[in-house]
């Protein structure tokens, strides 16, 4: 039920914050295993990640450059829509060796 409520709440926030050409996206990030999922090989701003923690640990998704940082509680999801541009190195702040990075064009 959260998650469906997550995903509704997803696709509000991308109905409001559309990409270059009018067209947002939905993408779902699992962190599971005290690693971060497959990333969307290239996202565009407005779209909305939806970042899901399957683990039994509070995990975090936080940017480098400090545009984004989302706390993920253990069990729980969290909508984000993209900002900025740029390749965007990220990191779980509980746990500096889980990375990743999101490429995002206009």
């Amino acid at each position: 039920m959260r998650i469906a409520v997550a995903a509704l709440i997803a696709l509000i926030l991308t109905a409001e914050a559309p990409a270059a050409g009018g067209t947002s996206r939905s993408y779902t990030i699992v962190i599971d295993k005290m690693k971060f999922g497959q990333t969307p090989p290239v996202l565009h701003r407005g779209d909305t990640i939806l970042w899901v923690n399957r683990d039994l640990f509070r995990h975090s998704a936080t940017a480098a450059n400090r545009s984004f940082d989302i706390d993920l509680p253990a069990g729980k999801s969290v909508p984000m829509v993209v900002k900025s541009t740029g390749e965007l190195a990220f990191a779980c702040k509980y746990h500096p060796g889980m990375r990743g990075v999101l490429r995002v064009r206009p």
